[in-house]
């Protein structure tokens, strides 16, 4: 019997891609530039937490995480995503649903978000079901993960 999709869900996936598409036809973006980084992992007990960067984030001169100019906050926000929470497979039809317990965007706590899924191999593709608004734009989100090689080994 083949591998259910919860079950090739679990595990730790390494940002590959993340492209918007805005859906005027305009040309698509990167919002955390071309080579982002992230982990997004979704846990046997039903839990996810996404974790997506741009590489190139500046430090906080004060060296304090409570202590930074507004600059550096905007900086901060605008450069991070970060949400974790339940997620949830309909096997049957093949769709999956991530819940936002906590989220670094307020508006998304408490939220439910579907995604479109597709699994290849090591390679794992997951995009908004509708467009969302992104830059002050209405986009498609799209985003590539491989997953992670297994914890103390490398690939």
């Amino acid at each position: 019997m083949p591998e259910s999709l919860r079950q090739r869900l679990i595990g730790a996936w390494k940002l590959v891609s993340y492209r918007e598409t805005p859906v005027d036809g305009s040309e698509p973006f990167e919002p955390l530039g071309h080579e982002p980084q992230g982990i997004i992992m979704y846990t046997p007990d039903g839990y996810m937490s996404a974790q997506l960067s741009r590489p190139d984030r500046p430090d906080f001169a004060s060296g304090d995480w409570f202590d930074g100019t507004t600059e550096e906050y905007t900086a901060e926000a605008t450069s991070y995503i970060a949400y974790s929470g339940p997620f949830h497979v309909d096997e049957e039809k093949q769709t999956l649903t991530h819940s936002m317990f906590v989220s670094l965007f307020p508006n998304w706590t408490g939220q439910t978000q579907p995604r479109v899924v597709k699994l290849e191999g090591d390679t794992l593709h997951l995009s908004t079901e509708s467009p969302i608004t992104s830059s002050g734009k209405t986009v498609n989100s799209a985003l590539t993960w491989r997953r992670g090689p297994p914890r103390g080994r490398s690939r």
